[in-house]
């Protein structure tokens, strides 16, 4: 089963039908919406701020998402998917967004809408990333614009996988409302 603490009194809350896979860490104050899902050694620490993810999210094996104490929550919007090992720390993801594999989104960093953080970028302390780009590289610097095939053909397949992928384990989740 899945590691779900309260930390001072305050529980993580799921939405309907989220997948929480057995070994993931959830603690603290963490809020997601509907048909989130959260993988593999994956760890949502709630515990020095606070984590608010819209509908849609994944979070894939081996990422963390976390905050800074007292001073930077961390805000995940809708049909967002947060690629296998990432770190997402204090910092406000809009959208539509994919955050490769291995990347690193850090302090006060704000992602806007329709963008794609490619696999292994460092986006350095308060970056704002432009909707409808890309950035790549460490530090992150914008590549490109992001075409309608690239949002369609990368950051909805890839959020739309993950909630098929997520139907597979319903016998296995507890946490289905």
């Amino acid at each position: 089963m899945a590691y779900i603490f309260p930390v001072h009194g305050v529980s993580p809350v799921f939405g309907n039908d989220c997948f929480v896979a057995p070994n993931a860490t959830i603690v603290g104050s963490v809020t997601m919406g509907d048909g989130c899902s959260i993988w593999f050694n994956a760890v949502l620490r709630g515990d020095v701020n606070y984590i608010k993810m819209g509908n849609r999210v994944n979070v894939q094996d081996g990422a963390v998402i976390h905050c800074t104490y007292l001073k930077h929550a961390t805000h995940i919007g809708e049909n967002v998917s947060i690629g296998h090992n990432a770190i997402v720390h204090g910092c406000t993801i809009h959208d539509n967004v994919l955050v490769g594999m291995g990347a690193i989104v850090m302090d006060r960093c704000v992602v806007n809408s329709n963008s794609i953080i490619a696999a292994g970028a460092v986006v350095l302390e308060g970056t704002i990333v432009e909707p409808g780009s890309i950035y790549a590289g460490v530090p992150a610097k914008k590549v490109k614009d992001i075409s309608e095939e690239l949002i369609s053909g990368q950051i909805n397949r890839i959020a739309g996988n993950y909630t098929r992928y997520a139907s597979w384990f319903d016998d296995f989740n507890s946490i289905k409302k």
